[in-house]
């Protein structure tokens, strides 16, 4: 016979959204900082593709 499983506490379940939201928010601001330094032009850490053009001007 089917039995049905124990509630999950509400502590569990805020703990374990806690943590999904706070590594969202983690994952954003990275990705905000890189964007941030790349469109500054002083990004050492991430490399791109540059169109030809660009670099036939300079």
């Amino acid at each position: 016979m089917a039995v049905p499983k124990k509630k999950t506490s509400n502590t569990k379940r805020d703990q374990r959204k806690a943590h999904w939201k706070r590594n969202a928010a983690l994952e954003a601001q990275k990705a905000l900082s890189l964007g941030k330094s790349v469109l500054s032009g002083r990004s050492n850490s991430f490399v791109y593709p540059q169109d030809e053009e660009e670099d036939d001007e300079e």
